[in-house]
């Protein structure tokens, strides 16, 4: 009968959101989030408080850390040894924390993920910084509370007399909640408080012209401000972090990728090992060799590349696919009163600032209480020492020290504790300079207690206190920043050192890319051999050129449909037989697509369209602006049928003709007006109407009083004024501009040109040949044209039109 009435019946949906509401407060209060007073949470609190107990300080020999942790389970924590060992070797490491608080001695871990030893084999004792964080700690600066089993007391914050939320951070997961704040310069925080000192109503802009933004312990480089911005604003923000890098030369001449410094919480030999495994999947092209050579001077990771890449392009793929570049999610969440709060900087700034006012507060009243009751035992011992002769009398007249005691309460109106010091006074306190001591012990407290209780009445001096007290931790501790903050995020290449000149971008059938300064290349007579322009593996050719300048902004266009963004000089530059670089390590390209077009944008003017056509004869009209915002990995331009391919893209006005050819010498012109503007994931119209087995290879804007420029693969060519090509309606079959035969092979080229210009023929072997476009013989459309290179068993891949202007005409006159 006694147990059924010991059984409750509870909601069990109550109970469960009971229950839970309770054990997530426990763990949001009791385990995962740090004080906003003293920045640690209770693990690392109940750790440091027990090196205080135990005495193990900077100044006493190392003690054995499995002892500390016995002691920090038994007396406070009583969780797993193993967490609490975790937290005290966390503390210790100087790559996790930026001011170490724990003097670790033996394997500590290491920046490589080495694991610590075992507690048995480590020792330790507390960092110097330490010391400040439990400074004035038993002139009753904090509260206690009772331990897990109240049979002690520990403390509920520490005295904490330098910034430790902002300066060695925080991160915990609760439930439901998460903090991950970043270490902070000390010398940086510390002047931020001086500022809010002087001026309670600072702003969190003016703080962050002091406080610049987290000092991470492994240094590294800190990209763009507005990260840490909106964090300092809000608490909450995202920062970018990448390795601190150069580039140098080795002794052989290649180039070399040097790795100095990492992000923060990032696993080196797990770096190592990333970097290999992308060069082993060929993700990244260039690096032949890799080295760590770091030792206890500092990191030192080599990466050692080939003569013909580009080192800012491999350096920037290793941003992109390794943790090189990281980021850290800044979420300010800490304790105030017991209640988990988002801060912002000044907050977090003035709750510390509070704190330590507090502190000194509580240590003056102490100060004072001790003060006032050593002058309540002085003016005793006056007493006595001026009738010392009764007292004497009284003492040796008294059978009991309680008699003797109670005798002198009465006789000279005397507290307790005054009576029983004149009882235990030594008789050598009788002499004259003994009682010359007394009064001036007592002369000086008078003067402490005016000064105590001064200072307790005027909060001004208070803040005078701390200034003084925490400007000397920042002499004495602080250091110069190790994290590098950048400006502009986005600020890879210095583009002002990069020439302004007119380059010429080859591209070959298997990916390889490369630019060149088009001074390279002199003009020769028709009928020439031409040179290399370009290395090339017995399996590749030569399949594209392209003509733009150095700062030009590049639309690139593959057979796809896709467009992707590249400015110019980010393609390395390389000599005349380099084969060039993956292009796959500069645009996210498919391993299956070709570039067909590249179009330099200087601005995204709304006056502009691209005109698109297709080897199936599709033609399309779409503004400029739809292709301002490109992502790296590119989008769709046009949206092509099964088996189409795109074979070019110009930049129109929107009033101008087009002319397109096929392999087989057929042509059309018509006006751009009859192809309407379309979105960018429209399809397109029907340009021309093919034959049998015919595609178009080439579509060109019309310029009155050029010509047409025809190429065949064997070499062959002419040029023909573009009056001959009459304006027809969109769609038609053409007209024919060549009439095939076995020897000048089929259409490989159909471009206009001018007199202005030169023409670069290049063969499938890589041959690079470079005509005056008025030294080409101008012929009928029926014309069968003129040899213009000497292909022998080659063929000719790519034609490509260079734009001169009169200066550079009287140059390569003169070579």
């Amino acid at each position: 009968m006694a147990d059924t009435e010991r059984i409750q019946e509870v909601n069990i949906s109550k109970e469960m959101k009971s229950s839970f509401l309770d054990y997530a407060m426990s763990v949001i209060v009791s385990r995962a989030l740090p004080d906003v007073r003293d920045g640690l949470k209770p693990v690392h609190r109940r750790i440091l408080y027990t090196l205080y107990e135990l005495g193990m300080t900077p100044d006493k020999p190392y003690k054995k850390s499995s002892r500390l942790v016995g002691n920090v389970c038994a007396n406070y924590h009583p969780h797993g040894d193993v967490a609490v060992y975790e937290a005290m070797v966390r503390m210790a490491q100087d790559f996790s924390y930026r001011y170490p608080l724990v003097d670790g001695h033996g394997n500590f871990g290491s920046v490589d993920g080495d694991p610590p030893a075992a507690m048995r084999y480590t020792e330790a004792r507390m960092a110097p910084i330490n010391l400040e964080l439990l400074r004035d700690i038993q002139k009753d600066t904090i509260d206690y509370i009772p331990n897990y089993d109240e049979q002690q007391e520990e403390p509920v914050v520490l005295p904490s007399r330098f910034p430790n939320l902002l300066v060695n951070g925080a991160s915990g997961i609760a439930v439901g909640m998460a903090t991950n704040i970043p270490p902070h310069n000390l010398r940086e925080v510390i002047d931020g408080i001086l500022l809010m000192l002087d001026n309670p109503d600072v702003t969190i802009e003016e703080l962050m012209k002091i406080v610049k933004g987290p000092d991470f312990p492994t240094g590294g480089i800190i990209l763009g401000v507005e990260g840490i911005r909106k964090a300092y604003r809000t608490g909450r923000g995202s920062i970018h972090i990448r390795a601190k890098t150069r580039i140098e030369e080795a002794s052989n001449g290649k180039m070399r990728i040097v790795v100095e410094e990492l992000p923060y919480q990032v696993n080196k030999s797990k770096l190592v090992e990333k970097i290999a495994h992308l060069v082993r999947d060929k993700k990244v092209d260039g690096i032949t060799d890799l080295r760590d050579e770091s030792d206890r001077r500092g990191m030192r990771v080599v990466i050692e590349l080939r003569r013909d890449v580009n080192p800012r392009i491999v350096l920037n793929n290793l941003y992109k696919h390794t943790n090189m570049q990281t980021s850290f999610g800044m979420n300010m969440l800490a304790l105030v009163n017991d209640q988990p709060r988002i801060l912002n900087l000044q907050q977090a700034i003035y709750y510390y600032i509070e704190h330590q006012m507090e502190v000194i507060r509580r240590r003056t009243q102490f100060d004072l209480n001790k003060a006032e009751e050593r002058v309540h035992i002085l003016e005793g011992l006056r007493i006595a020492l001026d009738y010392i002769d009764e007292v004497i009398s009284l003492i040796r007249a008294s059978k009991t020290a309680q008699e003797a005691r109670t005798g002198l309460m009465e006789r000279f109106n005397l507290s307790e504790r005054q009576a029983q010091a004149i009882l235990d006074m030594r008789l050598h306190r009788l002499t004259g300079l003994e009682r010359e001591k007394i009064e001036a012990e007592y002369d000086e407290l008078q003067k402490l207690i005016a000064k105590l209780r001064d200072i307790l009445a005027d909060e001004a001096k208070i803040r005078g206190i701390l200034r003084e007290e925490i400007m000397e931790i920042r002499e004495k501790y602080g250091d110069d920043r190790r994290t590098m903050i950048k400006i502009e995020a986005d600020s890879i290449e210095a583009e002002d050192l990069i020439p302004d000149e007119e380059v010429s971008i080859m591209l070959t059938q298997r990916g390889y890319i490369k630019r060149m300064p088009l001074s390279t290349y002199r003009a020769q007579k028709r009928g020439g051999k031409g040179i290399t322009g370009m290395g090339t593996r017995e399996d590749d050719l030569v399949q594209h050129m392209f003509v733009t300048n150095s700062h030009s902004r590049l639309l690139i266009f593959s057979n796809k449909g896709k467009v992707y963004r590249l400015k110019a000089y980010e393609v390395p530059e390389l000599g005349r037989t380099a084969k060039g670089t993956p292009i796959i390590n500069l645009i996210q390209i498919d391993q299956d697509e070709r570039i067909e077009a590249v179009i330099p944008v200087k601005e995204f003017r709304p006056d502009q369209y691209l005109f698109f056509a297709t080897a199936d004869g599709v033609v399309k009209k779409t503004a400029l602006s739809e292709f301002e915002n490109i992502r790296r990995n590119g989008l769709f331009a046009i949206n092509l049928r099964d088996g189409d391919d795109l074979v070019g893209v110009r930049l129109t006005d929107g009033n101008q003709e087009v002319i397109m050819g096929t392999q087989h010498g057929m042509s059309i012109r018509f006006h751009e007006m009859d192809v309407r503007e379309m979105g960018r994931s429209a399809t397109g119209v029907k340009g021309i109407t093919l034959g049998d087995g015919d595609r178009v290879i080439d579509m060109d804007i019309v310029v009155p009083g050029n010509h047409v420029m025809i190429v065949t693969k064997n070499g062959y060519g002419k040029r023909t004024p573009i009056e001959e090509y009459r304006v027809q309606s969109r769609g038609g079959k053409g007209i024919k501009t060549l009439s095939l035969t076995e020897k000048k092979g089929e259409v490989v080229a159909h471009k206009v040109v001018s007199e202005q210009e030169d023409l670069m023929l290049v063969t499938q072997a890589g041959v690079v040949i470079r005509l005056n476009v008025a030294d080409i013989s101008v012929m009928g459309r029926y014309a069968q044209g003129v040899r213009l290179i000497r292909v022998d068993d080659d063929e000719v891949s790519t034609v490509a039109i260079v734009h001169i202007d009169d200066e550079e005409t009287e140059t390569e006159k003169k070579i």
